[in-house]
Order: structure tokens, then C-alpha cells, then sequence
């Protein structure tokens, strides 16, 4: 089916189906299509509490669409793939984080929104990288758990006068990224402004101008005088920039940091999952109850 097909017939079922499709940045462009919302992990949490429609399709990894049904339990939640796995909210698991807060009963324990809907029951408050310094200076504890990111965990560091307690968990996409590799790019591009996530290594976020989320970047392309910029985080923001501002330069640097869980979602599969409303997304409710009380302490905080 061309690509034009397939658009037209998704929203063609949005509305008979009363359905929005939410859309994380780094999907494939022409998810961009049919998505009523895209945005970054903190930017799809607050629009899944805002949304009014019967079905939720979640363009993002597993646990994104989890987040939408802790915080959407009467809607319908769908994933267009049981295969948009995340690799690192894989890495923390609920028993190794007890053994965590044991060994720190006096620590707050913050997960990253890049966790599986247990270990958010787990946690006392979520983060996104667009808030994390935010969400952990608002604690009362001196102690911080972490959990799972260690390169967002040292950021966070490097904003706060609390004690980290990091996980040993990483994006693979964002530790790819060297200080070598951006170096010589900002040789080659000696002009460029240089944007920088917050889950790349400590001495990649160093050569940084400005550390973002993925929205905190293109909200500070649009209002920069700039017109050339490295960036290192996942292609789709960078392919996200390219068709917001045409007439700005984007470098990827390295070039090749890519999700592949992020681009397993198509048209094909969208279109699928709203025909056949396939691939539910639920959460037991005990483990969602208490997911969704770190969830909302962060949205009240950020």
C-alpha cells in the first residue's frame, strides 16, 4: 500500500474509532504523519493525562505506552509492536532495586520514565532528562537511588548538592557517542552550536554548548540566531529539526546513533494496530496504582 493510502485510512480510523496517535521524536518521519502529538518522554506523559479520546495509540518503546495506561487505566492503550522493546529500561529489575533501597533506607529513589511499570512502583518519583535536576533538587531526602540511567545519574550530579546513587544502566544510542568523534566535528564545523543529551557520557556532555532534552533542543533551534548545529542524540530529532527549519544545518555527530526499537513501528503496523485495536496495553493494578503516584509527583513538580 503507498504511503498516502495508508495515511489517508489511519485517519480515516482515528475518527470513526475516536482515537489520537501519540508520537515520541525519534519514530520514523512518516510517523509524523498521522501523529497528533510528538514530543519527548516528559512531553507524551503530560499529553497522555490531557487526552480525551477513547484509544491512545503510542508510537514509542514499551514503556512509554505503559506510562499512558498508569495514567489512562479507562482508555485504551495501544502499541503498534510487541517488539518496541527499550534495552535499558531492561537493565534495573525490581529485586535488585530493593536490595538497593536496603542498603540506602534513607535515599529518595528517582526513575527515569525509561523503566518498566514496576520499578516505577518501586520509586518514589519519575524523571524525564528534561527534568531530572529538577525533580531531584525538589526531594527532601540528601540521598538519591537513581535508577537506571548512569550518564543522566552524573549530569544530574554536576546540578545538585544531593549524594547519587547511580544504576549501572545506559541508552546504548546515546553511549555510543564519543568526545572524540565530536571533537572533530566541531573542528569541521567551527561555527556549529553543539546540543547535547543528557543520557551521553560525562566527557561528551563537556564539549557540549548547551544540554537539552530532545524537545529542549528544538525549542532552543527555533529561538536561536544560529543556523548550523551538531547534534548528538538519536537521528530522529535530527531528522525532526531538518523539516521543522529547512533553512538550518544539522550534523549528526557521530553520524549513525540510531533506535532501532523506536523504528520497528511503520504505517503498516499503526494502520494494524487501530484496525484490529491489537497489542493492549495494560498494567496489574496494584503495580499501577503505585506507578502512577511517582508519575504524578513528577508532573506536579516539573
Amino acid at each position: 500500500m503507498e504511503e498516502k493510502e495508508l495515511i489517508d485510512k489511519i485517519n480515516k480510523l482515528k475518527k470513526e474509532k475516536n482515537a489520537v496517535i501519540l508520537s515520541h521524536v525519534y519514530q520514523r518521519p512518516e510517523i509524523y504523519k498521522v501523529a497528533d502529538f510528538i514530543g519527548d518522554s516528559y512531553g507524551l506523559s503530560k499529553k497522555a493525562t490531557q487526552t480525551t479520546t477513547e484509544i491512545i495509540v503510542f508510537c514509542g518503546v514499551d514503556f512509554m505506552a505503559e506510562s499512558a495506561y498508569i495514567l489512562n487505566p479507562t482508555k485504551t492503550v495501544l502499541i503498534p509492536t510487541k517488539l518496541a522493546n527499550c534495552p535499558m529500561a531492561a537493565m534495573v529489575d525490581v529485586e535488585g532495586l530493593r536490595k538497593l533501597k536496603k542498603k540506602h533506607p534513607k535515599a529518595a529513589v528517582v526513575s527515569y520514565v525509561n523503566t518498566t511499570a514496576a520499578v516505577k512502583a518501586e520509586s518514589d518519583i519519575c524523571c524525564t532528562s528534561a527534568n531530572a535536576v529538577q525533580v531531584v533538587n525538589s526531594l527532601d531526602e540528601d540521598e538519591v537511588i537513581f535508577v537506571p540511567d548512569s550518564n543522566l545519574a552524573n549530569y544530574v550530579m554536576r546540578h545538585t548538592k544531593k549524594k547519587i546513587i547511580p544504576w549501572n544502566g545506559w541508552c546504548y544510542v546515546h553511549n555510543k557517542f564519543s568526545a572524540k568523534g565530536l571533537a572533530q566535528a566541531k573542528t569541521l564545523h567551527l561555527n556549529a552550536k553543539v546540543l547535547v543529551h543528557p543520557e551521553c557520557k560525562p566527557d561528551v556532555v563537556d564539549l557540549a554548548d548547551e544540554v537539552f532534552s530532545t524537545t529542549g533542543m528544538i525549542t532552543y533551534v527555533k529561538q536561536s540566531p544560529n543556523n548550523t548545529f551538531i547534534i548528538a542524540t538519536e537521528i530522529g530529532v535530527v531528522e525532526r529539526l531538518r523539516l521543522m527549519f529547512p533553512e538550518k544545518i544539522f550534523y549528526q555527530a557521530p553520524p549513525g546513533g540510531t533506535c532501532l526499537q523506536m523504528k520497528k513501528i511503520t504505517l503498516d503496523l499503526v494502520l494494524d494496530s487501530l484496525e484490529k485495536e491489537q497489542f493492549k496495553v495494560t498494567v496489574p493494578e496494584d503495580i499501577r496504582v503505585r506507578a502512577k503516584k511517582a508519575l504524578d509527583r513528577m508532573l506536579n513538580v516539573a
